[in-house]
């Protein structure tokens, strides 16, 4: 397993592969990769993966022109990663397939143990579950903010909206997790431990 790196390192990370340097760009690539996954998959379903490798493509052609930071970077994978879910998105509507099972979502824990990395499983099918269930605006802003890790700003600017709006949108739908959360059974067995 190869250990995640600090941000400071993702930085020189950046700016190494806006030069061209590969392994630079295998980093950013592995630090967001799985979360833009878990962004694409809410947004897609079953066709995340292939979203998520046009999002790449294009990120590896585009990147020696990108002027910004990491957060910067991250908000900018994230537009283009929804850019390309709604461009699929609109080719399933002229072809439409079969939908896809909430079972599918794909999950990348980064534990080796069975034990953890089932816990983490259900955890994260939990979570999905829940945030799929929210409006679409609270459950974007949710996974912005929470799952991808982006700020407020930069959240806004892959979603086309204002910050605040972003920021309430996110608040609401933490509120309503944290609810469901507190209401569900599974939940039960650790309150009475």
């Amino acid at each position: 397993m190869i250990p995640p790196r600090t941000e400071n390192e993702l930085a020189e990370a950046l700016r190494a592969a806006s030069r061209g340097d590969e392994e630079g760009f295998v980093a950013l690539y592995r630090d967001l990769q799985p979360r833009l996954l878990r962004y694409a998959t809410a947004l897609i379903g079953a066709e995340a993966e292939d979203v998520t490798a046009e999002t790449w493509l294009q990120v590896a052609r585009d990147l020696r022109g990108f002027a910004g930071d990491l957060d910067g970077f991250r908000g900018w994978v994230s537009a283009i990663c929804r850019n390309r879910a709604m461009d699929w998105a609109r080719t399933r509507t002229r072809r439409p397939a079969d939908p896809t099972e909430m079972s599918t979502l794909a999950e990348h824990p980064d534990v080796t143990d069975a034990h953890g990395s089932a816990v983490e499983r259900m955890s994260t099918r939990w979570a999905m579950a829940h945030i799929l269930a929210l409006p679409r605006t609270e459950a974007e802003a949710v996974l912005l903010r929470a799952v991808v890790g982006l700020d407020g700003p930069t959240a806004a600017k892959v979603l086309g909206k204002r910050p605040g709006a972003v920021r309430v949108a996110a608040h609401r739908g933490l509120k309503k997790l944290a609810a469901a959360i507190s209401d569900d059974c599974w939940t039960e067995g650790e309150r009475h431990a």
